[in-house]
């Protein structure tokens, strides 16, 4: 089967959906389909490649950034995207469209659904769905929810990747709940492993508010803690972050934005023996998931999607709550047996439960009768 996916960031484009997105367009091809891929430019990428089997092309718009993309973009893609198909889909015949980011890509999709019968599936990822995202889309999310139920009405299934952000999707659907499915992001074990643990405690994610990297770093600056902090990842909180953590007497090291699938990032991530992500909102996590595969004595908020992506493999606690954080990150330094404890429930979760392999045979159950073959 030939499938169309659609996506507003890919590989080496945007945050922890853009991972998952390609290993979901892997574990595809694993199974015979042929997958191609509508995305974004960025800089000097080609228009047109092949990676791991799947065929990427990345229509002409306009995007400023690796790591985040704007309202603005969105709009130049829809447009730009509407305009390749428009020839591409009378050239090339396809039996199912897996569209990521309910808006703006889901636009797409309903478009091809009218226009040649290609049936499509959705995958939530967070900003997408009204109320999920404190940061950014708040007022164009004022006038979404109608756009969001037509695009739903017409789908085959739309996909949450949390019960937490099926509940908040749920809110703007009303009678068309029972369109969505709840099937979780994965992880690939074999690539994150746990390593000889150092004295280190890692944070990666976008660098936006709501993600708590001040938080964090504002326990660590106060007293000194005997191990090294380590922030993966870029965004607009980047220069005040770096100016906040002058004042550390913890040493604080900024790697910017990386590559998760890097072996530096694979290494740091084994060795790591703490990791902190406590989020205002997260939907399902990679970074997460990434620290549960790797080892790692996890720490994050009681909020969203993080509770039920680590259970009892992981702390969770209030987000913005420093003085939690600060006994949290005590607790764990003291007690050894609770630190391996965690440590090794991490990786058992990891490998129990989010196995990539299980996860794609969620969505094949998903494809048309007619087309799971």
């Amino acid at each position: 089967m030939n499938i169309l996916v659609l996506s507003i960031e890919y590989p080496p484009l945007g945050g922890g959906a853009s991972p998952a997105i390609h290993e979901i367009n892997k574990g595809y091809a694993r199974h015979g389909h042929q997958v191609t891929v509508i995305t974004m430019p960025f800089g000097d990428l080609p228009h047109q490649e092949i990676i791991d089997g799947i065929y990427i092309i990345r229509v002409k718009c306009k995007r400023a950034h690796k790591h985040i993309s704007t309202f603005q973009e969105h709009v130049g893609f829809l447009f730009a995207t509407w305009r390749f198909l428009k020839t591409y889909l009378r050239q090339h015949s396809f039996e199912l469209c897996h569209v990521h980011f309910i808006v703006p890509t889901g636009l797409i999709a309903r478009w091809i659904n009218h226009q040649f019968k290609i049936p499509y599936i959705v995958t939530l990822h967070g900003s997408d769905v009204p109320g999920y995202n404190p940061d950014r889309f708040q007022l164009i999310h004022h006038f979404t929810p109608w756009v969001i139920r037509s695009i739903t009405a017409h789908s085959l299934y739309v996909v949450s990747a949390s019960r937490f952000l099926q509940s908040l999707m749920n809110i703007t659907l009303g009678h068309l709940q029972d369109k969505v499915r709840y099937i979780p992001n994965g992880i690939d074990t074999d690539l994150y492993t746990p390593g000889n643990k150092k004295a280190i405690l890692l944070s990666t994610g976008r660098l936006l508010p709501r993600k708590g990297f001040q938080y964090l770093i504002d326990v660590v600056s106060a007293a000194p803690f005997p191990f090294t902090v380590h922030i993966c990842g870029d965004g607009p909180m980047m220069a005040e972050l770096q100016e906040k953590a002058k004042k550390s007497q913890t040493p604080i090291v900024f790697h910017g934005w990386v590559d998760n699938k890097s072996e530096m990032y694979k290494s740091l991530l084994a060795e790591a023996t703490y990791f902190s992500l406590v989020s205002e909102k997260e939907n399902a996590s990679i970074s997460l998931l990434e620290a549960l595969s790797a080892g790692c004595a996890v720490i994050t908020s009681d909020v969203s999607g993080c509770p039920e992506s680590v259970e009892d493999a992981g702390i969770c606690i209030s987000p913005a709550d420093t003085s939690a954080l600060k006994t949290t990150l005590m607790a764990l330094i003291q007690d050894d047996d609770l630190r391996q404890e965690l440590q090794q429930k991490a990786r058992q979760r990891a490998e129990s439960v989010f196995s990539w392999r299980t996860i794609v045979q969620q969505y094949i159950a998903l494809f048309p009768a007619e087309t799971k073959s």
